[in-house]
């Protein structure tokens, strides 16, 4: 009689127990959804013309394009107010001015097709195309445009004006680098990367092995009438010559040589007569801006920047005034950093990629080296954020910058890419706390039922005599 009554109390106890428990799993995972969705009513958008937040005044006018969650190009006015908007395209990247026009730019965009067709067999696939948009009328002219056969890794994300007639193009689809005559669309030069790198390196052969994402035709110099052109996925940036094809000499990096650079974006080139040689260039997956100087027939890191927010930059020019203009894709920024290196102008972004000063020339066509200009390296860290501080601690902050210090930067961008623009490192730590909550309570309740249906489990290995 009184091991039954025993057996029915440690039952009773034992609910009990559970129920405790279970209140406790509910109030942890409804914080943490709360928490997210408290975030998710901050969320910045540029995906229309009304979202689009003002700039800070600058002396001219700041072209932000974006090929993430919105395909967007936007002009502020030097008065910081949009002047310009267009979400046509799904994508849009490189774009420049086109000389003579202060206020008519030429860029790369991609429309993803989605249903079969004449000039799309299998869905999705992309039409890639150069137009020319005059920023003040809103007129958009195509120069040139070519149908693919995929949408993944199948973008331009560069053109660079050779002349009135002819561009030259970075060609994600075929790993190739051409010249084209807009007039007549017809392909006067190419390299392929396959002739020059082994298909076994980079990214997946033939998926998105090399990834050429940008290309820049030097005007001037000893390097004058020659391209370079990234290869993000082998982290090189290489130089051609249309007679002599790759010069090896002259790269910059070397395939998984991370410490140089990890998948960069958008190199810019400095000619000796701004202090160059010299290249300008988004390490993106470092987390960093940097440039390299030519000194006795090799390349020499010269200055760097970073600060806490910075996450995945992809684009960097250095402006006539000797400031660097960054874009900052999952820092969700555009930024002026000056010659001490402090942040002098910011304007919010979604996800852009490319941004250019206009009335300064194409990219750093107007900025002078990093050594000619004396300038510092900063990549300081240190958080400012106090917000959800316990006597100076913001535990989730800290939980947030655990997760992002142990997963791979690469690993971390790829989460942020495929998350909501508003998810942080406070915000993954509160998701994480929230699943760790709910997977362990599923877990004690596998438990709790096979216990109740009286089936045990012994530890595999276990003491002699037990």
């Amino acid at each position: 009689m009184f091991a039954r009554s025993h057996a029915a109390l440690a039952r009773a106890g034992s609910h009990l127990s559970r129920n405790r428990l279970r209140v406790a799993f509910v109030v942890v995972i409804l914080l943490s959804a709360a928490a997210v969705a408290a975030a998710s009513t901050n969320s910045l958008s540029t995906a229309s013309a009304e979202d689009v937040p003002d700039a800070p005044p600058t002396g001219n006018h700041t072209v932000v394009t974006e090929s993430g969650r919105a395909g967007t190009i936007t002009a502020y006015a030097p008065d910081g107010e949009v002047s310009y908007y267009n979400n046509t395209r799904t994508k849009y990247f490189d774009a420049d001015p086109v000389e003579g026009e202060p206020l008519t730019v030429e860029y790369t965009a991609t429309d993803t097709i989605h249903t079969a067709g004449p000039t799309c067999s299998d869905p999705p696939c992309a039409l890639n195309v150069i137009e020319r948009a005059n920023l003040s009328t809103g007129e958009v002219d195509v120069l040139y445009e070519r149908y693919d056969y995929k949408e993944t890794a199948g973008e331009w994300h560069d053109a660079d004006r050779i002349n009135e007639t002819h561009v030259v193009v970075a060609d994600i689809v075929a790993d190739q680098v051409f010249v084209v005559n807009t007039e007549t669309e017809i392909v006067e030069w190419l390299w392929d990367a396959q002739s020059d790198f082994p298909v076994e390196g980079g990214g997946g052969y033939p998926g998105d092995w090399a990834h050429i994402n940008d290309v820049e035709y030097i005007e001037r110099g000893e390097m004058a009438g020659r391209i370079m052109a990234s290869l993000r996925n082998q982290d090189q940036v290489v130089f051609l010559d249309r007679q002599e094809g790759l010069l090896e000499d002259w790269t910059l990096g070397a395939e998984d040589e991370y410490d140089i650079q990890y998948e960069q974006h958008n190199p810019d080139y400095i000619p000796e007569s701004r202090g160059g040689p010299a290249i300008v260039v988004a390490d993106s997956e470092n987390g960093r801006v940097q440039e390299f100087q030519r000194e006795n027939g090799a390349w020499t890191r010269t200055w760097e920047w970073a600060d806490d927010r910075m996450q995945w930059p992809r684009d960097a020019d250095r402006l006539p005034n000797g400031n660097t203009l960054v874009t900052d894709t999952h820092g969700n920024r555009v930024m002026e950093i000056d010659d001490t290196g402090e942040i002098v102008w910011q304007v919010e972004s979604t996800l852009p990629y490319d941004a250019e000063r206009l009335e300064t020339g194409a990219e750093s066509a107007g900025g002078h080296s990093a050594r000619e200009l004396g300038l510092e390296s900063r990549t300081e860290t240190g958080g400012d954020d106090d917000g959800g501080d316990v006597l100076g601690i913001d535990p989730l902050g800290v939980l947030g910058e655990f997760i992002r210090s142990v997963l791979p930067h690469r690993i971390y961008n790829a989460l942020l890419f495929a998350t909501p623009v508003w998810m942080g490192p406070s915000e993954f730590a509160v998701g994480a706390i929230g699943i760790l909550t709910g997977l362990l309570w599923a877990g004690l309740e596998v438990r709790w039922q096979l216990r109740d249906a009286g089936i045990g489990f012994r530890l595999p290995v276990y003491r002699e005599g037990d």
